[in-house]
């Protein structure tokens, strides 16, 4: 949320976090580790937007998921601060390139290593088949789901949280050195990831259950393959047991090595699992899809 101030100065706010920085209204602002998403979305904002002049206002965030969960809270913060400014300025910024600028905000100007996907997933919202290349370019494909599939998946999918925050930065680092040390095992695994994106793309466009536990499956192992980072033995408990318990199959979210799992369950299974989950000390959670990407909106 952005409010306009009448004293100069800028307040940062993750509410969440009970964290609040007070500083006078300048760029650019210091990143030092204290909410450099927010100050970095306020350098970039005003000093490309607004002719570098500062605008006291507070910036004030709250987020649902855990630091290092692995369901994209960093970028879906990143991208809904960019989305507040574009209102607050009237930019005609496309989806396209407000996607770009919370990537370029996250991973250039606050160092923080990771894909594209999602910003663009924030950005754009609902089910989509994205396209990268290496010129930086990307083209978001939207999918018309079927929404017996969307309730199926909704009633099937299981996510807990393991209660360990991911080093993601670390494994990203693993899988890059991995391939580019010329490992044929990492770049296979890496290859054996985006077969099972077009897999799950198919999958889900026709309802074959089936054959979407199984892109599942097959992912999550050539996830492990990229990185011994991406698992661990806590992970592979949590894993068996659940799969004992009735899941099909599953996968750590995001980059790997805690944050969320995700299962896919039978629904006569569900509680079961839950039942399995709930030894570990974790958090289950239901899923649920939206239609829509960010938005935003002004009140009086």
């Amino acid at each position: 949320m952005i409010r306009i101030l009448d004293e100069p100065v800028v307040r940062f706010v993750a509410t969440d976090q009970e964290i609040e920085k007070v500083k006078p209204a300048s760029v650019p602002f210091e990143l030092n580790g204290r909410l450099d998403l927010h100050k970095a979305v306020y350098n970039h904002m005003i000093q490309n937007y607004n002719g570098g002049q500062p605008i006291p206002l507070e910036l004030s965030t709250f987020c649902d998921a855990p630091a290092g969960s692995g369901l994209g809270s960093s970028s879906t913060l990143v991208v809904v601060m960019i989305r507040a400014f574009v209102e607050l300025l009237n930019l005609p910024l496309d989806d396209y390139l407000l996607a770009r600028l919370a990537f370029n905000i996250e991973r250039v100007d606050c160092g923080l290593q990771g894909g594209r996907q999602d910003q663009y997933a924030a950005t754009f919202g609902g089910f989509n088949f994205m396209e990268f290349y290496a010129d930086e370019r990307a083209v978001i494909n939207p999918l018309r789901i079927k929404n017996w599939i969307i309730c199926e998946l909704e009633a099937s999918l299981v996510l807990f949280y393991t209660g360990v925050s991911r080093e993601s930065a670390r494994i990203i680092e693993d899988q890059s050195n991995n391939v580019n040390s010329g490992s044929e095992d990492a770049l296979e695994a890496m290859h054996g990831v985006k077969r099972e994106a077009l897999g799950m793309k198919e999958n889900l466009l026709k309802g074959n259950f089936d054959g979407f536990v199984e892109s599942m499956r097959l992912g999550w192992e050539n996830k492990k393959r990229s990185a011994r980072t991406v698992s661990n033995a806590h992970i592979d408990e949590i894993y068996e047991t659940a799969i004992s318990a009735g899941a099909l199959a599953g996968k750590v979210s995001g980059a790997g090595g805690g944050g969320f799992m995700m299962f896919f369950t039978p629904a006569e299974r569900r509680m079961e699992v839950i039942r399995a989950l709930n030894r570990f000390n974790g958090q289950v959670s239901n899923c649920h899809f939206t239609k829509h990407g960010t938005q935003a909106w002004r009140i009086s």
